[in-house]
């Protein structure tokens, strides 16, 4: 009976067990969908569910007419998986022979980088960018063991057009400088975030309303820069420095109105596509970062100071030692040369050191320091571009007994170009100093405008009549008795002040100088300010022959660029592009050659056998009579290779139109004309490489009635 009892007993526990076991998965079942089910569910789905970002694009920059000047291309790179399931060696082979077929490389080249890899890759690259076609074709094969990526890098149409204004971006696309780098925030954006799902073997899917919140995209900059008066700004310069074998120079060309900044430029220079290929110092943007002593270009703070503090007379003579040379408180002033007597207005124009500094000792020097601080000097102009310094003003408990007259000829004072740009531009606007400013708005995706910038008045740096009374002072440095006669242009009333600077170098004056010109036209109503300066020219140190010469061949261009002064630069424009000059034919086919030559009326002559010129002479740029003919040497051999789908870019000006077109069109380029007629310039200029489908801009327009009878008599 005992036994039979514990038997049962065994039973019934073993039974209440078993029936026990469904009651607790029942109830773990309740707990895990009902009592923890919201920890559950919240602690699988931070595991299985990720963010990942959905970039934003940046946003372009353009000219003020529209060109863009920088944006975003894709590259397409291509690798292969030879491990991918279903891939066969027929596949493989298949894709190299596609990618030959558009690279113009050997199919062996993409088997062998294939055979080569270790036998445990999973990730062979092919080709880094390939173009749109080569991506498609690839992609239309289908195979899985095929890898396409898009990769979108910074790209400045123009090369090195304005790089130092732009700017350049890193590997993030983050900008480094310029535009690029002030305006970062805004261009780049804000990423969107999507939400997407991610398995055991950490592999990411998209599933159906997943929640999305999509990228706000780039803002684009539209900039005041003129892309015509930005090239003619930077050709002229790098011309101008070769010619006087300076180390470096910057122009700059501003709207004495408004204060925007038409061009920017500086040499040497550098493309931000690579900015790593070239040297750091040429990324420096000297019109803003370089602090220098004026010179000579300080003498209208001198003058202004002056002529309102009614310490000179227009008519008084001043009295300058025969030798040139005066002590002024145990220091030797000189003049670049004897002036004898002269006036006020020779004192300026002749740019007298001996009588300028008489003239800043009658004042007192704290009145001096208010006047030079009033015109913007110690202080940043606060252009919207990085890097930008104040210089340096002391102040008059700083000064020696000598600050003063130097001071009033230039130095014992730091400032940066833009802002000598500055206070030349305030004087051309009636005393009204505005501040410069490159970015002219700012819009967003769909085109609307986000913000404007509207022109602001700093404040008013002279009187209206003081100004109206130094006009013609300032007026006769740009004559033949001025130290800027190299820089009159025929038929272009031009007023400013040359510069000459002895370089401070190791806490003393070295012989080596700064020559600059700072100047604006025309006269009678200024649209156009503009600042050259050259460092240690070795042609001569005097700003009147070096940078006022390239102020001359900047202004006698841009001038041909505005409607409203192009008719009277006619005749100076048709001197300076017409058949006198000889174009580059080196590089062109024959035919494309003879056209050029024949639309110049330019007699030619060739020797050799071949498709190209390889040879010519005289050499493009130099200036022929009418009777000399360019002898062109024939052969096989191009000089300089152009890539695939590039053209080099002919010089255009002095043809007309209709030959301008078909020369283009031979070429696989474009054309956008302006204006009828006989081309005076042209964008881009010319020996640029542009990529073929792209459009030449050129500017033309009628010649004068007289000109034209005259060639039709010949």
């Amino acid at each position: 009976m005992n036994e039979r009892a514990v038997m049962m007993g065994r039973m019934f526990l073993l039974l209440g067990l078993i029936l026990l076991l469904p009651f607790a998965i029942l109830m773990q079942i309740l707990r895990v969908n009902v009592i923890e089910g919201d920890g559950l569910r919240q602690l699988w789905s931070s595991q299985a569910i990720e963010t990942i970002s959905i970039p934003a694009q940046r946003g372009n920059i353009y000219d003020a007419n529209g060109s863009l000047l920088a944006t975003n291309i894709v590259n397409y790179k291509v690798a292969v998986d030879p491990l991918a399931p279903g891939t066969t060696t027929e596949q493989l082979h298949t894709v190299a022979r596609v990618l030959s077929e558009h690279t113009g490389r050997n199919a062996a080249f993409y088997r062998n980088r294939i055979q080569n890899a270790s036998p445990r890759s999973r990730y062979i690259v092919l080709e880094r960018s390939i173009g749109v076609t080569a991506y498609e074709d690839l992609r239309e094969l289908g195979y899985r063991g095929v890898i396409l990526e898009e990769e979108y890098r910074r790209n400045y149409s123009f090369g090195s057009l304005s790089a130092h204004t732009l700017g350049f971006v890193n590997h993030n696309t983050d900008g480094m400088a310029g535009l690029e780098s002030r305006y970062n925030t805004l261009l780049k954006g804000t990423d969107g975030l999507q939400q997407v799902r991610k398995d055991r073997q950490n592999r990411i899917f998209a599933y159906v309303g997943a929640p999305r919140k999509m990228p706000r995209q780039g803002y684009s900059l539209h900039t005041t820069i003129d892309a015509f008066i930005q090239a003619i700004t930077e050709e002229e310069l790098e011309a101008g420095i070769r010619r006087h074998q300076a180390k470096y120079g910057t122009a700059i060309v501003m709207d004495p109105k408004t204060g925007a900044i038409k061009a920017m430029a500086n040499y040497p220079t550098y493309d931000p596509n690579n900015p790593a290929g070239s040297e750091t110092s040429n990324r420096r943007n000297f019109a803003v970062a370089d602090i220098i002593e004026p010179g000579s270009t300080f003498k209208l703070v001198t003058a202004i100071a002056a002529v309102e503090q009614g310490v000179v007379d227009f008519d008084e003579i001043f009295e300058t030692p025969a030798d040139g040379r005066r002590t002024i408180f145990g220091q030797m002033m000189r003049d670049h040369d004897p002036l004898g007597d002269v006036t006020f207005t020779e004192a300026i124009a002749k740019s007298s050191n001996i009588a300028t500094s008489e003239i800043a000792m009658r004042m007192d020097p704290t009145v001096f320091y208010q006047y030079a601080r009033n015109m913007g000097f110690g202080t940043p102009t606060n252009i919207d571009l990085p890097n930008e310094l104040g210089g340096r003003l002391q102040r008059p408990f700083e000064w020696s007994r000598v600050t003063l007259p130097w001071m009033s000829i230039g130095y014992e004072v730091q400032t940066t170009p833009i802002q000598i740009l500055q206070v030349y531009a305030a004087f051309a606007n009636g005393g009204k100093m505005m501040r410069p400013f490159v970015v002219d708005r700012i819009t967003d995706e769909l085109g609307n405008t986000i913000e404007q910038t509207r022109p602001g008045m700093v404040r008013r740096i002279a009187k209206p009549q003081t100004i109206e009374k130094l006009m013609p002072v300032f007026e006769a440095v740009v004559s033949d008795s001025g130290t800027a006669g190299w820089a009159a242009v025929d038929g272009l009333r031009i007023a400013g002040k040359t510069g000459t600077a002895q370089k401070f170098i190791d806490g003393r004056y070295r012989a080596a100088y700064r020559a600059s010109f700072a100047g604006f036209f025309p006269v009678e109503d200024p649209a156009y300010v503009m600042l050259v300066i050259l460092d240690e020219p070795r042609t001569s140190i005097f700003g009147g022959f070096t940078a006022g010469s390239i102020f001359r061949e900047i202004a006698a261009r841009v001038a041909g660029l505005d409607r409203e002064l192009n008719q009277a630069q006619a005749p100076q424009i048709f001197a300076e592009t017409g058949a006198s000059y000889v174009p580059r034919v080196e590089g062109l086919k024959i035919s494309d050659a003879r056209a050029l030559l024949s639309a110049k009326r330019i007699a030619a002559r060739t020797s050799g056998t071949g498709t190209f010129v390889i040879e010519q002479i005289p050499a493009a740029g130099e200036e022929i009579n009418g009777n000399t003919a360019v002898k062109m040497k024939l052969g096989e051999v191009i000089p300089d290779s152009i890539p695939d789908g590039f053209a080099r870019i002919p010089d255009l000006r002095g043809m007309n139109m209709r030959q301008a077109t078909s020369l283009l069109l031979s070429k696989g380029l474009d054309i956008e004309t302006i204006g009828s007629g006989t081309i005076y310039t042209q964008f881009p200029r010319e020996g640029d490489l542009m990529r073929k489908g792209r459009t030449v801009t050129v500017r033309g327009m009628a010649r004068p009635m007289q000109e034209a009878a005259t060639v039709a008599a010949n």
